[in-house]
């Protein structure tokens, strides 16, 4: 079998945060502590989800925050934030003081559109009539005009502060954030903008079905275009479910397979009225699961690998898929120590 050439120089993984619905503490410190394990092994980056009305991280800056104060070296990322219910200045206040606190590791992924739960979430989040709030790609781009942090006003404003007359601006002032901003691409239409906008690009196990039926054929295209759009020496981060068996006993093994099994269905055709694709989880040993990665085409044409962990397992369960990829994998694919080391 010809092996693509694959050349990973960057590895990441993208962690649910899950908890029990009573002890939420006891799953907010394990993720904490994943963190620092996944930083201590190797891997370049952290990734945190965030979701609303589940067991899991519902604020990424409150988070990352602690998270900043527990790691000294490993990107944190947010994979994504759906900026639908955020205030474009207010978060960008806080993604910034979350930047300096790590001392520039911060990478924030967004995402556009409506966001999910929106019946429930709406009546909440916002005042007045919230259906016809603007939930577009202009959202992101205020975001990101206020991370710039230019000065506020016309030449002439001023305001009084306790520190004396100031000219106004975001503050704090997170120097390069700015530059650091990514989008969760899943479609034509937004690897296009991102590439266009000077956005870098989260892709994953999940995509469009647009004119094919074939995920890999609509990633590829996606790809190509964000590149074409201006995207082009920007930084693509792949992501993949992957569970090497390894290391794992007789429970888990089965468990990662019958977990695998029930998920299969959906791979076998577009999902609902937006033709969904979702990509096989690859589960196995580490040799099977580099015979998949070397046949996967999209792998060659990025740099960054992001392991997608599942939600419903453990902490010895992350620990132990994080531990088989970055010793039995991650070097396979064309990843070294010396990697982290210049990160």
């Amino acid at each position: 079998m010809t092996r693509n050439k694959i050349s990973i120089s960057h590895i990441g993984f993208l962690s649910p945060g899950n908890y029990p619905v009573d002890d939420p503490l006891d799953g907010l410190e394990k993720t904490l502590a994943l963190l620092e394990y996944g930083e201590a092994l190797g891997f370049a980056s952290a990734w945190v989800r965030q979701r609303h009305l589940e067991p899991g991280i519902s604020s990424a800056a409150a988070f990352l925050a602690a998270a900043t104060q527990r790691t000294s070296r490993i990107e944190l990322g947010t994979a994504v934030i759906p900026i639908g219910y955020e205030n474009p200045y207010r978060l960008a206040e806080d993604l910034s003081t979350v930047d300096v606190l790590s001392r520039g590791r911060l990478n924030v992924g967004l995402s556009a559109g409506k966001p999910p739960h929106l019946d429930l979430i709406g009546p909440l989040a916002f005042d007045g009539d919230w259906s016809a709030y603007d939930f577009s790609h202009q959202r992101v781009l205020r975001f990101q005009e206020n991370l710039r942090s230019g000065s506020l006003g016309d030449d002439d404003t001023l305001i009084k502060t306790p520190f004396g007359v100031k000219r106004p601006r975001l503050q704090p002032h997170a120097k390069g954030l700015a530059d650091r901003l990514w989008y969760g691409g899943g479609s034509l239409r937004s690897a296009a903008w991102a590439g266009s906008h000077g956005f870098n690009l989260l892709i994953g196990n999940v995509t469009t079905g647009e004119e094919t039926d074939a995920f890999f054929v609509a990633q590829a295209r996606q790809l190509a275009l964000y590149r074409s759009s201006g995207g082009e020496g920007r930084r693509v981060a792949l992501g993949r479910v992957i569970l090497p068996l390894d290391s794992a006993d007789p429970r888990t093994r089965k468990q990662y397979l019958d977990y695998a099994i029930g998920r299969t269905d959906r791979t076998l055709a577009p999902q609902g009225e937006r033709r969904t694709l979702y990509a096989r989880d690859l589960v196995g040993t580490s040799q099977e699961i580099l015979e998949r990665l070397h046949a996967d085409p999209i792998l060659p044409h990025v740099h960054e690998l992001r392991l997608e962990l599942p939600y419903e397992f453990e902490d010895e369960d992350y620990r132990q898929i994080v531990h088989d990829f970055v010793t039995h994998i991650a070097p396979e694919l064309g990843w070294s120590p010396a990697d982290q080391r210049a990160a």
